[in-house]
């Protein structure tokens, strides 16, 4: 079962008839072992995919949330360092968590949770608004609520001053990676691992083979066309690895003009300024070109194609994480 399919899995097990449960952490204190927003499905089998603890409470969750499912009332649950209804183990971190169960068709219904799945599907950002005082609910789009706005753009989930928990559903992430090169045969598994969903995008069939990349998404559009039909949004990171101008320059200029949190160039300092005098000369703006992530990566002291992957997408986590 895919971890990041736990609202769907859930939905799943609603409908088979095997009952499920939501577990969900709200509010965290101290050094907890996972963030708001972090979930937990648990089925009347006592079958589970995902985590509110990384293993701490997870057994005294599942205990409360089949016993949530049989009386058929939500219910929040705080779980600290010491406390004996975690079966005697607690948060051996020191934290704090409240968890929120929610029974899928009673407490939490089945329409509203369909609707949060097919949102999912379409890539489209949601958050699920819950008023634990009297557990009602609805789902927020973008535009709809000033709070949940933020919230989107922090892409951070949490308990509101007013009494409302906002549980956010942003798209998943995604990296588009231009040039079927040997950094990118390192980067791409790395990405998938940290969450994102790679794509490799290049014209040339001898570099852009399932031989030099199996299992891989690979494009073999020219990159500015696949760039812009693949529409970036602020959930994409675009990586241009060719060192071919013919297809690094095209695709930097339709990422520019898209929405991605991430543009990284690979390329040294002088390979850089070259390229800048190119774009200018192609009219993009000063504001755009200061978009530009490049060299490629953290400086890390990289050196082999795998280190360099690593500095492009730690490069890319604190781009999305801290702005």
């Amino acid at each position: 079962m895919d971890p990041d399919r736990i609202v769907e899995v859930a939905l799943d097990w609603h409908r088979e008839g095997r009952g499920a449960v939501l577990a969900t952490v709200v509010e965290t204190w101290g050094s907890a072992p996972r963030r708001a927003g972090s979930q937990l499905a648990v089925s009347g089998q006592g079958e589970i995919i995902g985590s509110v603890s990384g293993g701490c409470v997870e057994g005294a969750v599942v205990t409360e949330a089949l016993e949530a499912l049989r009386d058929g009332s939500p219910r929040l649950l705080t779980y600290g360092v010491s406390d004996d209804t975690a079966l005697g183990l607690g948060l051996a971190c020191g934290g704090t968590i409240r968890v929120m169960l929610e029974p899928v068709g009673q407490g939490l219904p089945e329409a509203l949770l369909a609707d949060l799945a097919a949102a999912r599907a379409a890539r489209r950002p949601v958050a699920v608004e819950v008023r634990p005082a009297d557990w009602s609910r609805r789902l927020l789009r973008p535009g709809e609520d000033a709070a949940a706005d933020a919230r989107f753009r922090s892409d951070r989930s949490g308990m509101e001053a007013d009494g409302r928990f906002l549980l956010l559903h942003n798209p998943p992430l995604r990296m588009i990676v231009v040039g079927a090169v040997h950094i990118a045969q390192a980067l791409l598994p790395m990405a998938r691992l940290a969450g994102y969903d790679p794509l490799l995008v290049d014209p040339r069939g001898a570099f852009a083979s399932a031989a030099r990349f199996p299992g891989e998404t690979i494009l073999d559009d020219w990159p500015d066309e696949a760039v812009a039909r693949l529409a970036p949004d602020a959930r994409t990171a675009v990586v241009t690895l060719t060192h071919d101008t013919k297809l690094d320059d095209p695709a930097i200029r339709a990422a520019l003009a898209s929405d991605c949190f991430y543009l990284a160039c690979l390329g040294s300092q002088r390979t850089h300024a070259q390229r800048l005098q190119r774009l200018r000369a192609a009219g993009v703006p000063e504001a755009q070109l200061a978009r530009i992530h490049a060299p490629a990566g953290l400086d890390i002291g990289a050196a082999t194609p795998s280190e360099i992957a690593l500095a492009i997408l730690a490069q890319a986590v604190q781009v999305l994480r801290r702005g």
